[in-house]
Formats: structure tokens, sequence, C-alpha cells
């Protein structure tokens, strides 16, 4: 017992587009290369400190909401 496998055309509208757009092709390829540069020449990593890495983007946040002096 065999089965049919096929499948019924379908009319494809005029405007239809198949492919991806240049962006999205352009945006896989940006992303391949900063993660294979990030990856292929590491850095020595310094640690931050909370107070010194977050005080100063709280306070310009609370300059531009207005909120502190």
């Amino acid at each position: 017992m065999s089965a049919v496998s096929s499948r019924p055309s379908v009319p494809r509208s005029p405007g239809a587009r198949t492919g991806l757009p240049w962006w999205a092709v352009a945006l896989a390829v940006v992303s391949f290369v900063t993660l294979l540069i990030v990856m292929t020449a590491p850095s020595p990593a310094h640690a931050v400190s909370a107070s010194q890495g977050l005080a100063p983007l709280l306070e310009f946040l609370a300059r531009v909401v207005g909120i502190g002096a």
C-alpha cells in the first residue's frame, strides 16, 4: 500500500516574495563577524565595581528624567 505524496498547487500572487530582504542577510553577516572578532581577540578583563560603573549611569538617567539636581 503506497501513499500519494503530492502537494496541491497553490497559485502564487504576482507580488509574493520568496527571498530574504538584503538587510536580513547583512544583519546575520555583521552579527557573525562581530561574534567571531570577540571570540578570537581576547582582551584582559578588568573588574569594575558597581559604584564606578552604575553610579554615573544612574545620575545621567536622573538628570534626563528630571528627578535629580
